[in-house]
């Protein structure tokens, strides 16, 4: 049966793959961002104003009678040292990546449980699980919404509303050139800001389609139990398990060999 799908960010990236995988399902799509969307039906809002969210998931919920999907993918990054980036840089960050994310899942809530269920895949990151330097309010958000995924997850069980969070690893997309960067070559780091930056850009722009995580997406979106999170690509779930089951020591010590 033909589902109504939400998904934050789709005019471009993971979301725009992730709403043409939807499509040809035959699933109906809506975008929540604010850039239109010529391949999507797009609802311009801004994710972190909790009242355009609001008025967007009430606009489609008045057309279709119900929303059985959300894909919380909206999301943006920066980069910087802790000590030296503005107050300013880290609320945007939080408000589009976790909050963002939060508006959503507070207003879906009612319209899944008033039909029935319904599953919500946020997107977090491998960041969460890996934090790195220089890009630690990044890691710092996805770590917070994938923290939130779980415990919201708990909350609306009895509901039949499935929640899962997705950690991609590197994927090229235009997210790498959009990055907010903070004061490059701050002298007291010297050039450590802008060499950990560029190991992430080179990773990022050799990665993964975005197509590949968008399969993974719709995959999640049709199973009747979902797990609590999965890992976007192969060598990333190695990754990841690795810092779950190694000193946690040691773990620290391979991320600043690599980032640091």
């Amino acid at each position: 049966m033909s589902r109504v799908v939400v998904i934050t960010g789709a005019s471009a990236g993971i979301g725009l793959a992730s709403a043409k995988e939807f499509l040809k399902h035959g699933d109906t799509v809506y975008n929540f961002s604010r850039r239109e969307s010529p391949e999507v039906r797009t609802i311009k809002t801004d994710v972190s104003d909790p009242e355009a969210v609001k008025a967007a998931f009430k606009a489609v919920y008045e057309a279709e009678g119900r929303i059985d999907v959300l894909v919380n993918n909206a999301g943006m990054g920066i980069s910087g040292a802790v000590e030296n980036t503005a107050d300013a840089s880290v609320r945007k960050q939080m408000d589009v990546n976790f909050f963002g994310a939060l508006y959503a899942m507070r207003e879906i809530a009612p319209y899944m449980r008033a039909g029935g269920g319904g599953i919500i895949i946020n997107m977090s990151s491998a960041a969460a699980a890996l934090p790195i330097p220089f890009q630690a309010f990044y890691s710092a958000s996805k770590a917070a919404l994938s923290s939130l995924s779980n415990a919201f997850r708990i909350e609306v069980a009895p509901f039949n509303i499935k929640v899962c969070a997705v950690l991609p690893g590197d994927v090229r997309t235009e997210f790498t050139d959009k990055r907010e960067k903070n004061k490059s070559n701050d002298p007291v780091y010297g050039d450590r800001i802008d060499k950990s930056v560029a190991v992430m850009e080179r990773d990022e722009r050799n990665g993964m389609p975005p197509e590949i995580i968008a399969r993974l997406i719709y995959k999640l979106s049709c199973k009747k139990n979902p797990p609590p999170s999965k890992v976007g690509g192969l060598k990333y779930a190695v990754f990841v398990k690795l810092s779950k089951v190694l000193p946690e020591r040691l773990v620290v010590f391979l991320i600043s060999r690599i980032y640091g």
